[in-house]
């Protein structure tokens, strides 16, 4: 775990209460378990981040954002090419008082402001209401973290990463035990004791995972439905809102 101290509030922008860093993360790419001493919104202006935090995932499109409190210990990374940019605050001068990390959604009004604050030539003054304006439009959104991480065991492991590359395949846990050596019920436990989840539940969580990327991107629920491994765009609507709260039309629209 590091901590990265050189993106605070002030670096640049002289009096700053908030600093906005824009960065590039290629698909795949991971910033290992780090923290601030500043407050932390996590945001992709294109693609989709995925945030790990006290043992949740959050894969957010660029209609989500995160806020990340000081010195929560997180790791962030992509899936698929993210432009990023994230605001850091100083948590004295910051009226937010979330303990937690917390899903907020991003207005198109708050997507204009976060690229205005990201001018340094901007007065004090422009500046002092612009930051007033962004903590307004803070608003936090009920929605669930999605979910999906690898089995501890080597076997189900290797069942999980060819389902990661193939989401749409539909084997048994029988039929892939016939290929990894162990039974069906041997895969099953490792599933739900190293994942948290039944098996069926992880591959739900895992296709969801996989289409939130291709729905930022601009595919359509039908062509994404049928990548993932739903029979009808209905029946991943449906998963889609039983899992994540909401459906993919609620959740990748400002």
């Amino acid at each position: 775990m590091s901590r990265y101290g050189h993106l605070v509030p002030g670096n640049g922008v002289p009096d700053a209460a908030v600093v906005v860093a824009s960065f590039e993360v290629d698909d795949g790419q991971w910033y290992g378990r780090h923290w601030h001493a500043t407050h932390q919104l996590a945001w992709a202006e294109k693609g989709v981040i995925a945030v790990r935090a006290r043992g949740n995932t959050w894969v957010l499109p660029p209609t989500m954002a995160l806020w990340i409190p000081a010195g929560t210990e997180h790791a962030t990374g992509a899936s698929g090419p993210v432009t990023g940019r994230s605001l850091y605050y100083l948590p004295d001068r910051c009226p937010v008082r979330w303990s937690a990390p917390t899903v907020v959604g991003v207005s198109p009004l708050l997507r204009e402001l976060i690229a205005y604050l990201a001018d340094e030539g901007l007065s004090a003054n422009a500046r002092e209401r612009a930051e007033a304006v962004v903590l307004d439009q803070l608003r936090p959104v009920s929605v669930a973290t999605v979910l999906a991480p690898l089995p501890r065991d080597d076997r189900a492991r290797h069942v999980a990463r060819a389902l990661r590359a193939r989401p749409a395949d539909d084997r048994t846990l029988a039929q892939w035990g016939a290929e990894v050596g162990a039974s069906a019920r041997t895969l099953a436990r490792a599933f739900a004791a190293e994942t948290g989840m039944p098996f069926g539940q992880w591959r739900t969580r895992l296709r969801l995972q996989t289409a939130m990327p291709l729905l930022a991107g601009g595919a359509t629920v039908a062509a994404v439905a049928v990548r993932v491994g739903y029979a009808s765009p209905s029946a991943f609507v449906a998963a889609f809102r039983r899992v994540v709260g909401v459906p993919p039309g609620a959740y990748f629209s400002p």
